[in-house]
Parts: structure tokens; C-alpha cells; sequence
């Protein structure tokens, strides 16, 4: 009897064992965990869940009252309504994204995978041949590069006092003049070899000085007649061909300074990163531990190098420990933050007051990290590329990065600031004053002939001439009367 019910006990603990490991191999069969398990989101039973680590980083994932939402959030709730799952979101607990330590364990959201207290990782991180080795990716869900945040007013370049002379170069202004004296040569001369702009060579004057022609260039550079008027064909000509050479340049200027104008980028001091390594003005740094931090460290680049020697010497100093800090330092101080573009662009777009430099440097993209050999690696790529298709994750970008700054269409087309144009505003005031002194001078010289043929004092002369053509009256009567008690 005792032997008849260990045999039963026996064979019922050998039922139970080998249904437990046909449901953990259902468990695990990656095209069982793809299907759908049930028609209700809604519905819990019977949907595997799982943990998901995650940063707390703006816009990825943020924290709203009692619930994160984001980037990210909205990713993770589209992958497990394709992939009918649940799951429970924890933040990282020391803060970082994943790097190797001192004792050779990972940091962050990596270390949490590998030491299985997470089964996914839904953020902001890189995908990088050092976490490849130990985790596995899936394909990337945001395409991003490392760029340099900077605040304008640290950034931007004092405009040049001579601004409008900025859309030609030096050597552009030179032929120009070149060409501007030539011209003007050659309608000089053409105008003394034409008979049809002389009716009498030896008793008329030619119109068509040299100083008279520069004056008719110059008309014709500011798109305005001048005389003399050409006659002769030959002159025509000239006139003509310069005439169309002057409309295509102002065309040319007015193109390139506007754009000058209404674009920043052509101010900024430091466009590359060969700019930041030069300057001596501004500190810069990155996230401690980063990827950023290690692609540096690891480029053969010399001025890679050169700033990952800064940043390691400064590195108490330099390196910041999250994303909001590194931007908040940017608006506070004169710092620059070299990190991921894609959301630097953000940081530009709420913050009005910073700016991105051009150039972007080592492509690299955002990925899902999940454990090796992971079930869920590939069912979770395969949900990424279709949501790229349907163009979810293009809705998702814009969603998220919709710039709140309503001064930015204002910055680039707003007034212009008195540096832009100050050197105009110059040369008219000295032509002006040219202009005065040169008539001044000219009534001078008029007024010592008069005054010698006259025989009277050159400072009267000249008082009398003045008060004649600003029609002072009393002024002009007072001067007649002196000059007439004087003669008598």
C-alpha cells in the first residue's frame, strides 16, 4: 500500500513538472510573446509584464502630477498595444544612462538590465559597441548626433561697426572699383574720339569730362539717371553694358545682405568644434559617463583629443551629472555643453536665448536596450521600423519637440539692431559733411575773387554771400549798411 502511493505521489510530481516547462517554453518562444493575447488593452490577464527602466530627461520622459508622460512613455504604450504586454516603469536609481566603473560593473540603466532588475530600457540611450557587448539592441528609434549648446550673447559676434559692406568680400570691393574707374575712363575717352559728341571740336565744350563721367558711373550704381546724356552710339554702348553690370550687382548685394541679416548662424565665433578648442572664453564639458564622453576618449581625431584632455583634466569641474543641469549652466554662466543634437535642438526651441552650432558630428541613434538573447529584441525592432513606416514615430518627433518659443520667428526677421547698419549711417554723415565743406570751399574761392576785384575785406565778402543765399535779410541790410558808411 505505502509502496502503491509513493509510485502515485512519484508520477503526479513528474506531471506537474513537465506542464510547468511547457508553459516556460511557450514563455519564452519569442512568436507566441508577438501575437495578441487578448482584443482589450484594457484587459490584464493572461499579458506578461515587464519592468521598464528609464531617465527622467525632457521631452523623453517627464513627470506630470502623479504619472510620467513623454517621448518615450508614448513609444513604450505603442510597442504594447503591438505587442500586447504590460508594464511597470521605474526611473533609474543612480541617475546615469550606463557606463563601466571603477570595479568594472555598469552603471545606470545598463548595470539595472544586467542585473536583471529591469527587462527593457525605454530612453534616450545611445547605441554603442561597449553596450553592445553586454546588452542588446533594437533598432533605433531617433537618429541624433553630438553638437554644442551655446547661449547667444555668448555666442554671438560683435557685428562689425562696417556690417553692410559684409555680403562682398575684400577682393570683390576691389574689382568693383577696379571696374567703376575703368568704366569711366572708357566713357571718357570714347566720349573725346567720337565726333557725334562734338558739333565744333575747337570752339564746344565735351560734356564728358573725366569728372563728369565718374559722376554718370556712380548715377548708374544707385539706379539713377545722371547727365551728361550720351549721344553717340559708341557712348550708348558703354553706358548700357554698364548699366546691366550695376543692376545684376545690386541684385547680388541686396540677396546677400538680407540673408545676412536674418540668419544667426553667420555670426556665431564658434561654428565647429575646432572653433570651441581654439576660443579661450568659454568652458565646455559634457554628461558625466556618457557616450559623448567615451567617443571623445576614443577618437583617434586630434582635436577630439584636445577636448577630451580638457574635459578630463577639468573633469570636477567641466562634466555635469544631468541633462538639466548641463542646460541650465549654458543659460548661467559662459559654458558650452557638447552632447546629443537632437536634443540640444530641443533645449534651443523652449529656451530663446540658446542656439545650437552648425556642425554635428558621430551619427549614432537611440535605441531599446533589453538583456542578451532577450526574447522580446527582435518582436521590439520589428515594432519600431513599423512605426517608422506609418510614420507614428515622425508624429511623435513633432509632437514633442514643437518649439514653445514665440519670440524665435521674431529673432530671425525682426528689427535690425544699430551695429547692423552703423557703418552706413557713418559714411552718409561723413559724405555729408564732405559735402558742406566742399561747398563752404567753393563759396570761399568765390568770395576772395570777389573781394580782390571788389577791393574790399574777404571775411565780409564771404559773410555777405552766405547771408545772400540763406536769405538772412536783417543779417544782409546790417552788412550793406556798414559796408555803405564805410565807402562814404
Amino acid at each position: 500500500m505505502d509502496k502503491g502511493l509513493h509510485v502515485t505521489i512519484c508520477v503526479v510530481t513528474t506531471v506537474l513538472l513537465l506542464r510547468e516547462s511547457s508553459q516556460a517554453g511557450e514563455e519564452n518562444d519569442p512568436e507566441v510573446l508577438a501575437a495578441p493575447k487578448s482584443d482589450s488593452r484594457g484587459a490584464a490577464e493572461g499579458l506578461p509584464t515587464l519592468t521598464v527602466t528609464t531617465i527622467l530627461e525632457d521631452p523623453y520622459v517627464m513627470v506630470r502630477g502623479a504619472e510620467l508622460e513623454g517621448y518615450c512613455m508614448d513609444l513604450l504604450g505603442a510597442l504594447a498595444g503591438m505587442l500586447r504586454f504590460q508594464y511597470r516603469v521605474k526611473v533609474v536609481g543612480d541617475g546615469q544612462y550606463g557606463a563601466v566603473a571603477a570595479g568594472g560593473n555598469w552603471t545606470g540603466m545598463i548595470g539595472e538590465i544586467l542585473r536583471r532588475e529591469a527587462d527593457i530600457a525605454v530612453a534616450p540611450l545611445t547605441v554603442t559597441s561597449a553596450r553592445e557587448e553586454v546588452v542588446s539592441f533594437t533598432t533605433p528609434f531617433l537618429q541624433t548626433g553630438i553638437g554644442i549648446l551655446l547661449r547667444k550673447d555668448t555666442a554671438s559676434q560683435d557685428m562689425s561697426f562696417f556690417h553692410f559692406l559684409s555680403p562682398f568680400s575684400k577682393e570683390t570691393w576691389t574689382a568693383l572699383l577696379f571696374a567703376y574707374l575703368l568704366t569711366c575712363f572708357c566713357l571718357f575717352l570714347v566720349a573725346r574720339l567720337s565726333p557725334c559728341e562734338w558739333n565744333e571740336p575747337k570752339n564746344e565744350e565735351n560734356h564728358f569730362t573725366f569728372l563728369n563721367s565718374l559722376w554718370f558711373g556712380a548715377g548708374a550704381l544707385a539706379l539713377q539717371g545722371a547727365t551728361p546724356r550720351p549721344q553717340a552710339l559708341s557712348v550708348r554702348v558703354i553706358a548700357v553694358v554698364w548699366w546691366l553690370f550695376t543692376l545684376a550687382l545690386l541684385a547680388a548685394y541686396i540677396a546677400n545682405f538680407t540673408a545676412l541679416l536674418s540668419s544667426g548662424s553667420e555670426q556665431l565665433p564658434i561654428q565647429t568644434f575646432e572653433d570651441l578648442v581654439k576660443q579661450r572664453n568659454l568652458e565646455f564639458g559634457t554628461l558625466e559617463g556618457s557616450s559623448t564622453f567615451y567617443y571623445f576618449k576614443n577618437s583617434k581625431n586630434p582635436i577630439h583629443q584636445m577636448i577630451y584632455e580638457y574635459m578630463e583634466k577639468r573633469r570636477e569641474h567641466v562634466l555635469v551629472k544631468t541633462y538639466q543641469e548641463a542646460v541650465q549652466r549654458v543659460m548661467d554662466s559662459n559654458y558650452a555643453f557638447i552632447g546629443e543634437s537632437i536634443s540640444q535642438d530641443l533645449a534651443a526651441a523652449r529656451h530663446c536665448n540658446l542656439i545650437r552650432a552648425p556642425e554635428v558630428i558621430g551619427a549614432r541613434g537611440f535605441g531599446i536596450a533589453t538583456t542578451q538573447a532577450s526574447p522580446w529584441t527582435k518582436p521590439l525592432s520589428i515594432a519600431v521600423l513599423k512605426l517608422r513606416e506609418s510614420g507614428d514615430l515622425d508624429y511623435l518627433r513633432n509632437k514633442w519637440w514643437e518649439s514653445s518659443c514665440l519670440r524665435q520667428s521674431r529673432d530671425r526677421w525682426g528689427p535690425l539692431e544699430p551695429p547692423a547698419l552703423g557703418g552706413l549711417f557713418l559714411t552718409l554723415g561723413i559724405g555729408l559733411a564732405l559735402g558742406v565743406l566742399a561747398a563752404l570751399a567753393e563759396l570761399s574761392s568765390s568770395s576772395r575773387r570777389a573781394a580782390a576785384h571788389a577791393k574790399k575785406s574777404c571775411c565780409s565778402v564771404f559773410t555777405e554771400e552766405i547771408c545772400t543765399r540763406l536769405r538772412i535779410k536783417g543779417t544782409a541790410r546790417q552788412s550793406q549798411e556798414t559796408s555803405g558808411k564805410a565807402n562814404a
